[in-house]
């Protein structure tokens, strides 16, 4: 068969040496390779006891967030669903009552909140999308659970809690409770 260009070059096979077909210096290369390995830092980490540092940009399971008064920042103003891609939360709104003024901040309010973990990709935008800053994400992975319905998070899921009757449980749940601990001992000592 001819070529179909000019540029074809011809390869000859050339006998192997005895070095070469006894492979010992592969072999030793191979192994110069495995014991450089064996005296590196192992990349892999001991889970349980130790924990890996997450990154800044990190979005983990959602919270919802409350004010300082303990009210619920979340108007159900429905532009976290909007901005979902994954359409994974739901939501309805209701108004507010006269007794339950120090439950919310404002006359309208979430009164289903719901994220179906299964679809969302945390991706962030409902975070973005929120005026009120109600809902962010946080440094937690989404636990494992054996039936899908575990993995549809309501209301009493994700709300923090209320910062009056357990101020201990809302400051650990804002990654402060070290923090409160030394301004509630300094405030004792005074």
């Amino acid at each position: 068969m001819q070529a179909l260009t000019n540029r074809v070059k011809v390869l000859e096979q050339k006998p192997m040496t005895l070095l070469e077909r006894m492979y010992l210096p592969n072999i030793a290369k191979g192994m110069a390779i495995t014991f450089g390995h064996m005296f590196k830092k192992r990349p892999t980490i001991n889970y349980p006891e130790q924990k890996r540092p997450f990154s800044p940009v990190f979005r983990g399971l959602h919270i919802l967030n409350r004010d300082e008064e303990g009210k619920e920042r979340c108007t159900a103003c429905g532009l976290c669903a909007v901005a979902c891609p994954a359409e994974a939360i739901t939501m309805e709104a209701a108004e507010r009552k006269t007794d339950e003024e120090h439950l919310y901040r404002e006359e309208k309010y979430a009164a289903r909140y719901e994220i179906n973990m299964l679809r969302c990709i945390f991706c962030g935008l409902c975070e973005e999308a929120c005026p009120k800053d109600a809902i962010y994400l946080t440094e937690t992975f989404a636990p494992a659970n054996y039936t899908r319905q575990s993995f549809i998070y309501g209301k009493p899921d994700l709300l923090i809690p209320d910062p009056k009757t357990q101020p201990d449980a809302f400051a650990q749940a804002q990654g402060k409770l070290e923090a409160h601990k030394a301004n509630m001992k300094a405030k004792n000592e005074q």
